[in-house]
Formats: C-alpha cells, structure tokens, sequence
C-alpha cells in the first residue's frame, strides 16, 4: 500500500512543479515584455521609410501611442 502512495505523491508532485513552473515563465515574460517592448521607434521608422513612407515624428508619436494602448488594455483584460 505505501509504494502506491508513493506512486500518487510522486504524480501530484510532477503536476504541481510544471503547473508552478508554467505560471512563473509566464510571468517572467510579460515583464521582459514591457520592460522590452519587441517594436520601438527605430524599428518603426525603419518599417515606415521600407514601406515608402517618410515618417514624421509625429507619425511616429501616434503609432507608439496607439500600440502603447493596445498592449495596455490587451494586459489589463488578462
């Protein structure tokens, strides 16, 4: 009876550590993400003059604004 128990300790235990170690990436990438955001205004203006765009400050200011508030409310809904 007590190998069984060991059995059912050793499952609870495997369960418990990938559950434990799925919310702690998790949480570990949100942050590297807002503290690193993958697009920034380089990579925009970048984007912008391989499309033909001449981008503007300004243009620039608007589409950081605009993906700021996306990310913003996508990390707030969760």
């Amino acid at each position: 009876m007590s190998t069984v128990w060991w059995i059912v300790l050793i499952i609870v235990a495997l369960i418990a550590g990938v559950a434990l170690g799925f919310f702690i990436a998790r949480q570990y990438m949100m942050k590297y993400l807002k503290d690193n955001p993958p697009i920034n205004e380089e990579m925009l203006r970048m984007m912008m003059m391989q499309m033909g765009q001449k981008p503007s400050q300004k243009k620039i200011n608007q589409m950081m604004a605009q993906m700021n508030k996306v990310s913003d409310k996508a990390s707030k809904k969760k």
